[in-house]
């Protein structure tokens, strides 16, 4: 299959994960890279073997030899680059959240369409063993009819930056828009999404914390004001329920593993307690006795990939991403599905500060753009 020509956007942290994602694929091949910090830029080309380096990315999307835009930068610069990139001709694959906003997110979405180009939104954890053996499970009724889910996400003190790693970019409203539930509860909440088949979101209630102490000098130096812990229920038209806990930083240990159920049947994914892993399990009732059962996923992974056509598609975002351009495989809609997921972390900001339920139409009509011109 032909090499997929990529310009990567931002050589940050996530950018220099992509890129090593890259490497590993022999159907993408990195030919230019943009990004305001010149040092930096030079020795990540270098270290790449990236023969095109830019300082504007205008000037990188004039390029007529390239299939696809990465854009690894923050949350509120994802909107304005993408939509110039999917004008300019590109396919476009974007780290998560999708944008700052669901309006920003909803014009990204629209202009990928108008464009007629893909539009993918990294969500990692569509693509683990957990979510393939998950959906294998749903797909082949052994939940029965799936009625709620429970999306949890933990950190005991994790918040970027003050809590000694990463940058504080992540804890400004006008960089990154939101905190934990933008950051970390995007996977889990997209992941859940996808399983329960995309329902349509009807109410959201829901609240969002920042409580515990910080080291004042950093909380200073970051301009620290966003969510560490948010909370969240949400009801969908289908009758479906989900609730919601997202933690960077909580005076708890380890929360239980995100769960689906169904009349038939549940699933919950792996936790840690005390230190050890707890592994994915699948619960139900056999001849009247309740059953709890682990699998083999290893060996599961195995047989897909030796008998299965195109199992390498799945086995990452970027594999992905890469396999659907080459047209091996149709596209997972991930850009709805991450759509979809900031609709939800949108409404527990907005029920939060109206201190009441919202509904998916009050937040999609009072959504506003943050997105920052370039």
């Amino acid at each position: 299959m032909r090499k997929i020509r990529i310009g990567i956007i931002g050589v940050g942290i996530i950018g220099k994960v992509h890129l090593d994602n890259y490497a590993k694929l022999e159907g993408a091949e990195v030919v230019a890279a943009c990004d305001l910090n010149e040092s930096e830029l030079k020795l990540v080309a270098e270290k790449y073997n990236i023969p095109y380096t830019y300082t504007n990315f205008r000037e990188m999307l004039n390029r007529d030899d390239l299939d696809a835009i990465d854009v690894c930068l923050h949350n509120n610069l994802h909107a304005e680059i993408t939509i110039e990139a999917l004008k300019a001709g590109k396919h476009v694959y974007c780290e998560k959240p999708i944008a700052g906003s669901y309006k920003d997110g909803k014009r990204m979405a629209d202009m990928a369409v108008e464009c007629g180009k893909h539009l993918h939104v990294q969500l990692s954890f569509l693509y683990s063993l957990e979510t393939k053996a998950a959906k294998l499970l749903i797909d082949e009724g052994k939940l029965g009819e799936l009625y709620h889910a429970r999306s949890t996400g933990y950190r005991r003190r994790g918040r970027p930056f003050v809590d000694g790693y990463g940058t504080k970019d992540f804890n400004q409203k006008k960089i990154a828009s939101g905190g934990a539930l933008f950051d970390m509860g995007v996977y889990r909440i997209s992941q859940l999404l996808y399983l329960m088949n995309m329902p349509e979101v009807k109410t959201i209630t829901g609240k969002t914390y920042q409580e515990l102490d910080m080291d004042e000098k950093r909380r200073q130096i970051s301009g620290f004001d966003v969510e560490e812990l948010g909370v969240g229920f949400v009801r969908f038209e289908a009758g479906l329920t989900l609730d919601i806990i997202e933690s960077w930083a909580i005076h708890l240990n380890e929360f239980e593993g995100s769960s689906i159920v169904g009349n038939q049947g549940g699933i919950r994914f792996p936790s840690h307690s005390n230190g050890v892993k707890v592994p994915f399990s699948y619960h139900t009732s056999v001849c009247d006795m309740d059953m709890n059962s682990t699998f083999d996923l290893g060996a599961a992974d195995y047989r897909w990939h030796q008998l299965g056509e195109n199992a390498d598609a799945f086995d990452s975002s970027q594999h992905h991403w890469i396999a659907a351009l080459q047209g091996r495989v149709e596209l997972l809609p991930t850009a709805e599905i991450a759509l979809q997921t900031i609709l939800i972390s949108e409404g527990i900001y907005l029920s939060d500060r109206l201190g009441r339920e919202v509904t998916a139409d009050e937040v999609v009509s009072m959504s506003e753009t943050h997105a920052i011109n370039v």
